[in-house]
């Protein structure tokens, strides 16, 4: 069922991570596993390059990452692509966050998070997601490379501010996003995972037919209509299922290992492994 399978990407949040944040056991081994067999994986997340990067040092130039969205997509290393807000853009809706909501304004810039200084306590929760973060006295007169803008809500109403006010204020400007309940992520109009996983397999040469990707929420929707094998853990969010094909077990029963598992189980069933790493087994 699965031997035509050439690229695999995974959400991170609630995904392929466990809700204390863990990766599966022995995760190392299954990048090995699937390089073997000429199967690229790929993380497909809202958090930046830099964050990514971090979690998988040891494999971070054997995997590819979608990052901030989409607003960042790298290959073994290297940048294949990146969409950078206008500065008039991002400041304007950093003082439309700050003076309309009650929402926490990120600034998601290549090299750092900025956020404002008054909102330092947050700092241990949101180290989680930006691994670096640079505090700042005004938020909207700082000028960066950025690709994503973000909205921490710590009330947890992202989606009712996403459906009251940022979707009709900014969609048509601008792809904006719901991750969970805590965030809205706005990025250049037409950037999202989904166009993220189509340069990658142009990139790699891989059709949609030959992609899988595994997902729990509204960020993920592009992703899980892109590829071929789409697929849900069953935490993912109820109103989810109309966006993808098949659902595997929760995040915290390792869904996504149980499919990883098929998929070389039926490499392995039919022999397939390239001649080139067969010299290195």
């Amino acid at each position: 069922m699965f031997n035509n399978v050439k690229l695999i990407a995974a959400d991170m949040d609630h995904t392929l991570l466990t809700e204390k944040g863990d990766l599966p056991p022995n995760f190392d081994d299954y990048i090995y596993k699937l390089e073997r067999y000429g199967i690229n994986f790929v993380i497909a997340s809202g958090r930046p390059l830099y964050t990514l990067e971090m979690l998988f040092q040891k494999d971070k130039n054997r995997m590819s990452f979608i990052a901030d969205n989409g607003g960042v997509v790298t290959h073994n290393g290297t940048i294949i692509f990146k969409s950078l807000l206008d500065t008039n853009d991002y400041q304007s809706i950093i003082r439309f966050v700050e003076a309309q909501t009650d929402g926490i304004a990120i600034l998601c810039g290549l090299d750092s998070a900025y956020i404002s200084e008054k909102f330092k306590v947050h700092e241990p929760f949101l180290k989680t997601f930006y691994a670096k973060i640079t505090f700042v006295k005004n938020l909207s007169e700082v000028v960066v490379d950025a690709d994503k803008f973000t909205i921490y809500f710590p009330q947890k109403n992202s989606k009712t501010y996403y459906e009251k006010t940022f979707h009709q204020k900014y969609s048509q400007k601008f792809s904006v996003t719901v991750g969970d309940t805590l965030w809205i992520d706005i990025m250049n109009k037409g950037i999202n995972k989904g166009k993220a996983i189509e340069l990658l397999g142009i990139k790699l040469d891989i059709e949609s037919e030959q992609m899988m990707a595994f997902g729990d929420t509204y960020n993920d929707i592009e992703m899980l209509q892109m590829v071929k094998y789409s697929y849900l853990v069953e935490n993912a969010v109820e109103d989810m299922k109309q966006y993808a094909r098949f659902i595997t077990a929760s995040n915290d029963n390792f869904g996504v290992i149980k499919i990883i598992d098929k998929v070389l189980l039926d490499y392995q069933n039919n022999a397939t492994v390239p001649r080139r790493l067969c010299k290195k087994a």
